[in-house]
């Protein structure tokens, strides 16, 4: 019979796995068990295995010592930024929702800025990091797509939205308004029992607020993705030296090698990426070198009516948070030749829940199909069409604009007629951020373009419904012309 040996050693034991081996240079060994002892060691991790057997005739044999040594360090399961830039965004979520989707990713926050012509997708996921360079290369053979960047490694200012409903009876209401200014967020809607608050910050900031207000009772929250912008550094070494340098002489310096900007579409260690075949869509050559990596002013119309009854709609949808809903329900969308005009996915007021804000374009009967065939999903809780419905409609920008310090004053002035602020600086660019609907958007993005604008962060359309029943659609005069 074999025996399990419980002769000691000079390590201190961490685990014992039992388990089953066979030598053949032992005699007469029928069946050997083992123990594994794990020393204390800073980088390594040892492991010393004591066997000892029986013969057939009752004697003992001579125990043996192995250790082996498992020099693979295990990495860490943590949050990652990634920023994915395309040329051209039809069909672009459905695909990237699916790259995230096939590998059992659930996207913990999506945020998206999109254009007619490209798109930014500011995607929250947790993992490891070959794991996730390994989806960041699959991302970068999908078909348009021209950067992909993990911004978690990087100084960054982060930013989120959220729109929260609470009950707050009048007895409170100093107390909610007291709250209110300590985070510095502002009241949107106010009726008899309910108040709708706006706030934006960090995700820290929001957990805090959430907390806050949850013992008023939280009737409903919608939440954007985070989006963020990398803080430039100081000096030539900076990023977007060269394009303030352009915009603004006196900042002009001879430029090194190194600090030139390339275009070239590569992988996360600094290889070049290989042409080969891309995760489900093929790889077509780079020629997106031309173009801007900026998402520009011109938007596109998301409330304007034509003749033939075809309007922006939004839609709000309570769903599962699991992984592959996102790609499920954009799946809806692409199937039946919907263009998705923008796109909010955040936490809900209850836990293992999202709400998805998303506006399409088409007709009152469309979209009711369109709705109808939501419902059918098993995923999806709830779907609201709030197009004919007073609502309150937020959106959030970061702004990097190109600025040396004579242009900056006047920078900050067009900032603070529009209650922007300003989250960074430096030597020669500002960074700002802005809350507020489409048109206003339009308007600060027009007025800072003769400065400069080097990068552009947008979140989605957040929409809550007023409990006060009144429409700000008709109290805002004319709107800025697109």
């Amino acid at each position: 019979m074999a025996a399990v040996s419980t002769h000691s050693t000079a390590f201190n034991t961490l685990n014992r796995r039992p388990s089953i081996s066979l030598n053949s240079s032992i005699p007469h060994l029928q069946l050997v068990r083992f123990s594994t002892f794990k020393p204390h060691f800073a980088h390594l991790n040892p492991q010393t295995v004591v066997v000892s057997a029986i013969s057939a005739d009752g004697q003992r044999a001579e125990d043996h010592f192995v250790t082996t040594f498992d020099s693979s360090p295990r990495q860490k399961v943590r949050r990652h930024t990634i920023q994915v830039f395309v040329g051209d965004e039809s069909g672009m979520i459905n695909r990237i929702a699916g790259v995230f989707a096939r590998r059992g990713y659930n996207i913990e926050s999506l945020a998206v800025g999109l254009n007619k012509d490209k798109a930014l997708f500011t995607i929250v996921v947790s993992g490891t990091e070959r794991v996730l360079q390994q989806v960041t290369e699959q991302l970068q053979k999908l078909v348009n797509v021209i950067k992909v960047e993990d911004l978690s490694k990087e100084p960054q200012v982060e930013r989120e939205l959220m729109l929260i409903k609470i009950s707050a009876d009048p007895k409170y209401r100093g107390e909610v308004k007291w709250l209110v200014d300590v985070f510095r967020a502002k009241i949107v809607d106010i009726s008899d029992h309910l108040l709708t608050i706006e706030v934006t910050g960090d995700p820290g900031k929001m957990v805090a607020v959430q907390r806050n207000l949850s013992k008023f009772g939280i009737r409903e929250i919608a939440r954007t993705g985070k989006i963020a912008l990398r803080r430039e550094k100081m000096g030539e070494s900076a990023p977007f030296w060269r394009f303030s340098a352009a915009s603004y002489p006196d900042l002009e310096v001879v430029m090194s090698a190194n600090t030139v900007s390339r275009t070239t579409k590569k992988t996360p260690n600094g290889e070049s990426m290989s042409m080969a075949e891309g995760d489900v869509y093929p790889v077509e050559t780079d020629d997106n070198s031309g173009v801007n990596q900026v998402l520009d002013a011109h938007w596109g119309v998301l409330n304007d009516e034509d003749t033939s009854g075809l309007r922006s709609h939004t839609l709000s949808m309570l769903v599962n948070d699991s992984p592959g809903v996102l790609n499920i329900v954009t799946g809806v969308f692409a199937r039946r030749g919907y263009n998705i005009q923008s796109l909010a996915v955040g936490h809900a007021e209850v836990e293992g829940l999202s709400r998805i804000t998303t506006v399409v374009p088409g007709t009152d009967e469309s979209v009711t199909k369109l709705v109808q065939q939501l419902y059918k999903l098993v995923d999806i809780h709830e779907v609201r069409d709030m197009t004919h419905h007073p609502f309150a409609e937020r959106e959030l920008m970061l702004i990097k604009i190109a600025v040396n310090a004579a242009a900056r004053r006047n920078v900050l002035d067009i900032a603070s007629i529009f209650r922007a602020k300003a989250v960074d600086v430096s030597d020669h660019t500002i960074t700002l951020e802005l809350t507020g609907d489409l048109d206003k958007m339009v308007a600060l993005q027009r007025l800072l373009e003769p400065y400069g604008i080097c990068e552009v962060a947008r979140t989605g359309r957040l929409a809550l419904v007023r409990e006060s029943g009144v429409d700000s659609k008709y109290l805002r005069g004319y709107s800025y012309p697109l």
